[in-house]
């Protein structure tokens, strides 16, 4: 990778990251509702209002109010959330943090497991623990987040095999065991949503590139077949296998609400959940645009990956 070529990405990903803020102000602007009068009540008197209105700016234009929250949001001051009377920077990084920990558990399980089990499939396309492969990832896929997580706390945490809790939240600093009892249901159920999803991609791509004229070539030399899959086939059928894992970090850090909501896991996606329910505009504005910036940042090292597992690419 070109040092040419990490600079234009980081101006993209800036770029991109500049239009999301741009996009999140514009339409949170115009959600119906007055955040002068969710602050004071509905009971507020009309010169309560334009006062408060003219202490927080809101009666300036759209572009300086945006250019000052995004001034503002650049050196780490997000402002005060409203139903919380919380720095937001100090609540989106708790929330940020809890998440952050299921996504790593998550993403290390159904990489272990998920990326070994696609290869296998590959190698022995349509035997019989292929097909079966095959139809368990079509029932991870086709069961929605909800149901999995039901089912779980059906099955593991209900009256008859009581093993693990079905809410609450134990701080990692504060007992690293018992908060990993605690995150045991939440993680198995994502585990078992995305597991599905890298191993049918990891299947697909290994059994394509089998069939590439530079694996027939290595093995028309008399390369160890264990040589030809691992060196040559194996990276680059991973290529598109860490997209979709770069994908999948997005949809944990910002798309598990429905995980977090049954488990009653403090994560940033049930804090969006909660900023939409109360009107908190600022704090959803904040919540949103952090997990945009961490979806942008992991497919910037997605693409920094490509590099290292083919070096035959070569970003100019």
């Amino acid at each position: 990778m070109t040092p040419s070529y990490f600079f234009r990405r980081l101006f993209l990903m800036a770029l991109t990251l500049l239009c999301i803020s741009a996009i999140i102000f514009a339409i949170t602007g115009i959600l119906p509702g007055n955040l002068a009068q969710v602050i004071l009540g509905e009971y507020a008197t009309p010169e309560a209002l334009q006062a408060l209105h003219q202490k927080m700016g809101l009666d300036r234009p759209y572009y300086v109010q945006y250019f000052s929250w995004l001034g503002n949001a650049l050196q780490g001051d997000m402002g005060t959330a409203l139903s919380m009377e919380q720095p937001i920077t100090e609540v989106i990084l708790f929330r940020l943090k809890n998440s952050a920990v299921i996504a790593f558990f998550s993403l290390t399980i159904v990489t272990c497991i998920a990326v070994p089990l696609g290869v296998w499939a590959g190698l022995h396309r349509n035997s019989l623990p292929d097909r079966l492969i095959q139809l368990s990832s079509y029932i991870g896929i086709s069961i929605p987040e909800f149901a999995t997580a039901s089912l779980l706390i059906i099955l593991l945490a209900g009256p008859v095999f009581s093993i693990f809790p079905s809410t609450g939240f134990v701080p990692m600093s504060e007992n690293p065991l018992k908060s990993l009892y605690h995150m045991a249901l939440p993680v198995l159920t994502l585990v078992v949503v995305l597991i599905a999803h890298i191993m049918r991609q990891t299947r697909s791509e290994m059994i394509q590139v089998l069939q590439t004229d530079y694996i027939r070539s290595a093995r028309l030399k008399g390369l160890p077949e264990r040589q030809v899959v691992y060196k040559h086939a194996l990276r680059n059928a991973l290529l598109p296998t860490v997209t979709v894992l770069a994908l999948d970090v997005g949809y944990l850090i910002g798309s598990i609400v429905v995980v977090e909501e049954v488990f009653a896991y403090p994560g940033i996606g049930r804090l969006v959940v909660f900023a939409v329910q109360a009107r908190d505009i600022p704090l959803l504005q904040s919540s949103v645009l952090v997990i945009a910036s961490v979806y942008c940042i992991v497919n910037f090292l997605a693409d920094i990956a490509y590099s290292f597992l083919n070096p035959k690419i070569r970003y100019k």
